[in-house]
């Protein structure tokens, strides 16, 4: 009878405790106004596209479980989307973002609302534009705390602080990826990195605005970190100090020391870094961690302050200068990997171990051969060629007259089809000397469907056609373990027995290795679908992407929600 009573009280403890949750989650409603702004960077202004006018745009804070309306007006020139990245968007794809697959774009002068919640989800996440290149101004920080009454999982810090890592470029980045596409050439890199969108003070033009984070002697704060750059890796380091890693994306890490941090764009990685150095003044700074061969690439440096409030103030007419911190070398891969192995969950989780659907993805860069009616401006990339990217040789094509959830929703044919390949058409020596005739794939608007709770693991193998390179791989409306990662070819026989199914992290964007490979797990529970994309924008200009369709289940609560009536039309 007692045993009895204590399964009641646990049953109404928990209800009482769900209730009272629900109770608490609110509704922040936000407006989001897209338009052109002047922005004077480097001694020179643009005519950036930002949001209410800020760049970075404005901050979401919220709590685990609360949700948001965010109406977006567009009063640019150009249409646009906007992706909130890494939430798990539960049964709400049509919020999701990505131009041409969850929905159509917002064209200028129009107006959309994107509803959604954040479920299970603690840390620090973003949102961005998801059309062409605008996501170099429009970009900004999505906070998530507890639930309210609920603890963090380490001593609460004294003060919370973001660092958005951002790419500058002194020209309209829409300009500059256009001018690419149209040689089929590399498009020209950024001139500067910036943090909460100032250079810093190595740039020109620059010192008067670089980014300041207090701290005090004794004090342990939060740094939460995002790499919000187009098409580059960053290393980041605080002079003098060392950060405890306690998350990533959003979830909760077993902590770690380290000196160095490495984030791919699209990830985000949240620190505590302690007053424990002489008070004064030390440069944080982020640089390119640069993975491919014989590529050009931004080897500026972006700094903000880390400043004690104790410091003492210096006599008048002096300036003091901030120290410098050791940054890796540029192409450090060894630095990459010591870190990326340090990831683990704070405890034992449920990883999927009855696999369903094994999926094996190369990650490709390519050269399309001209066709006959371009001319030689035409075909400005190695040899006279143009540039492209793929997936098992899939080279993405985005539809341009309705989008892949749409048709998927209505049952439009002839938008999409469902045969991508689930292992590459023709298996070689990925990281070797690759057979010319594989650099060229095949372009299309191809999908792999997943029934709805399947068990899933995708090995994601870099290849070294063109040049091998570190990939951050994004996919939307998931997160997923990261079982393990290597070097050179992926061999079921012998890397399997390498896979950590204990307290693997969690993450929604996964660097896999320059020459290397990862392999990643998650079960298909959201209908919907989901893009998954090379987050180097030029490689997603390129077609390094694919789509997952996932199923609905059984019930209302397992079935993607119907679209909103304010959906943009094409």
């Amino acid at each position: 009878m007692e045993s009895l009573n204590a399964k009641h009280s646990s049953l109404f403890l928990a209800i009482f405790l769900l209730l009272s949750a629900l109770a608490n989650a609110k509704l922040h409603e936000h407006e989001f106004v897209v338009q052109a702004t002047p922005v004077k960077r480097l001694c020179n202004t643009h005519n950036a596209i930002t949001v209410n006018g800020q760049l970075p745009g404005p901050t979401l804070e919220v709590n685990n479980g609360d949700t948001l309306a965010i109406r977006v007006t567009n009063k640019a020139q150009y249409n646009l989307t906007i992706h909130w990245h890494g939430v798990r968007q539960i049964r709400t794809g049509w919020a999701d973002g990505p131009e041409f697959v969850t929905q159509c774009p917002i064209r200028p002068g129009e107006s959309y609302t994107y509803r959604f919640t954040i479920e299970g989800q603690e840390g620090t996440l973003w949102w961005h534009a998801h059309s062409s290149w605008l996501r170099a101004t429009v970009y900004g920080a999505i906070i998530i705390h507890p639930r309210e009454g609920r603890p963090y999982p380490f001593p609460k810090p004294h003060r919370d602080s973001f660092l958005l890592l951002g790419e500058w470029w002194d020209a309209n980045p829409i300009d500059v990826v256009r001018e690419a596409t149209r040689t089929g050439g590399a498009p020209n890199i950024s001139d500067a990195f910036t943090i909460n969108g100032q250079p810093g003070d190595l740039y020109k033009c620059s010192s008067q605005d670089t980014f300041i984070v207090p701290i005090d002697s004794g004090e342990t704060n939060l740094l939460r970190v995002i790499n919000a750059a187009l098409n580059q890796p960053l290393f980041f380091t605080v002079a003098n100090h060392q950060m405890v890693v306690v998350g990533a994306d959003a979830s909760y890490l077993k902590p770690f020391t380290t000196n160095v941090l490495m984030l791919g764009p699209g990830q985000t990685t949240d620190v505590l870094i302690t007053g424990d150095q002489p008070p004064s003044k030390y440069y944080m700074a982020a640089r390119a961690y640069q993975s491919a061969q014989n590529a050009p690439f931004d080897n500026t440096t972006t700094t903000a302050i880390l400043q004690y409030k104790s410091a003492p103030c210096p006599a008048k007419g002096v300036s003091i200068k901030p120290l410098m911190p050791n940054l890796p070398a540029y192409n450090d891969t060894n630095t990459v990997t010591s870190f990326s192995k340090s990831f683990r969950s704070p405890r034992r989780v449920e990883v999927p171990t009855e696999i369903d659907e094994s999926l094996f993805f190369t990650i490709s860069l390519g050269l399309n051969n001209c066709p006959p009616n371009f001319g030689s401006s035409q075909c400005q990339g190695p040899n006279g060629t143009r540039f492209t990217a793929s997936m098992n040789n899939e080279s993405f094509v985005l539809p341009n007259n309705i989008s892949i959830l749409q048709a998927l929703h209505h049952g439009i044919p002839g938008v999409f089809t469902t045969d991508f390949p689930a292992n590459p058409p023709v298996k070689f020596d990925y990281t070797g000397n690759v057979s010319r005739s594989l650099w060229q794939p095949v372009p299309g608007t191809k999908a792999y469907k997943l029934k709805f709770g399947s068990r899933v693991q995708i090995v994601l193998q870099d290849t070294s056609i063109v040049t091998p390179e570190n990939h951050p791989i994004h996919l939307h409306g998931y997160d997923f373990y990261i079982v393990a990662q290597g070097f050179g070819n992926f061999d079921p026989k012998k890397d399997t027995s390498k896979f950590n199914l204990v307290d693997p992290p969690m993450r929604n964007t996964v660097a896999v290795p320059v020459n290397g490979w990862a392999v990643i797990r998650f079960v298909a529970d959201n209908p919907g679908a989901w893009i998954m994309h090379c987050h180097l924008d030029v490689h997603i200009t390129w077609g390094l992407a694919t789509v997952l369709v996932v199923e609905n289940g059984f019930g209302e609560l397992e079935a993607l929600e119907p679209p909103p009536e304010d959906l943009p039309l094409c």
